[in-house]
């Protein structure tokens, strides 16, 4: 499950290379944590959104419904049924530009980041569905598929990376056409094992995170 992903590119960079509208300026982080704010491409434009669709909890204690958590991340083989993302995927799928991911490896509290990437391509896209909040604005969460073999002993799930190729098909084709695009990336990884410690607040605070620190996500 990913719950922290990097995007250092300049917004008007990405959408030079995504073709896409960028006529402000969007806010975003170049580390993305849940509920910060991230820039992804929706219906061809470049837009800043909060990462991660409100989900609300009522406190055992009180009774009272509880400040609402991001679920950041949406399996792949629970996008047609589960109502929370049935009707973005089918309506509204968009394009996460990522440098890097980063999940959790090593013992319980004493995790520490270790970071993936592409060797080929500085900047990629990663599946993602998207929908408008009464808490957030428009947010938006990753779609998650089976991880590949360079880290299962990591995790066992991976974003869904996107070839360039596929783009236009995840964000504009039929949803089985772009359920099919739901698959295990198949190319190697770069792979960078860090001493930094999972837990730690970023070092340089986000352009605007919107919501409040760090904290960790969910996976539906």
């Amino acid at each position: 499950m990913c719950n922290l992903y990097r995007m250092t590119m300049p917004a008007g960079a990405v959408a030079g290379l995504f073709r896409a509208k960028s006529d402000a300026a969007p806010n975003f982080a170049a580390e993305v944590y849940p509920k910060y704010t991230g820039l992804v491409i929706a219906e061809g434009e470049a837009r800043a959104m909060t990462w991660g669709f409100p989900r609300h909890a009522v406190s055992k204690k009180t009774g009272k419904v509880l400040k609402p958590t991001a679920t950041n991340n949406a399996r792949d083989d629970k996008l047609r049924g589960n109502p929370m993302w049935r009707d973005s995927f089918r309506d509204r799928r968009c394009l996460i530009p990522v440098t890097a991911w980063a999940e959790a490896e090593g013992q319980a509290g004493r995790m520490t980041r270790t970071w993936y990437s592409l060797p080929d391509q500085e900047l990629f896209a990663v599946a993602g569905i998207w929908r408008p909040t009464d808490e957030w604005g428009n947010a938006y969460s990753m779609v998650m598929v089976d991880g590949c073999e360079q880290m299962a002993d990591v995790h066992d799930r991976m974003p869904t990376i996107l070839a360039p190729a596929d783009w236009e098909c995840w964000t504009d084709g039929t949803p089985n056409e772009a359920f099919a695009l739901c698959r295990t990336y198949a190319g190697a990884l770069i792979v960078d094992r860090t001493d930094a410690a999972w837990f730690t607040r970023a070092s340089a605070q986000p352009a605007r995170s919107g919501i409040g620190s760090p904290t960790p996500g969910t996976l539906l």
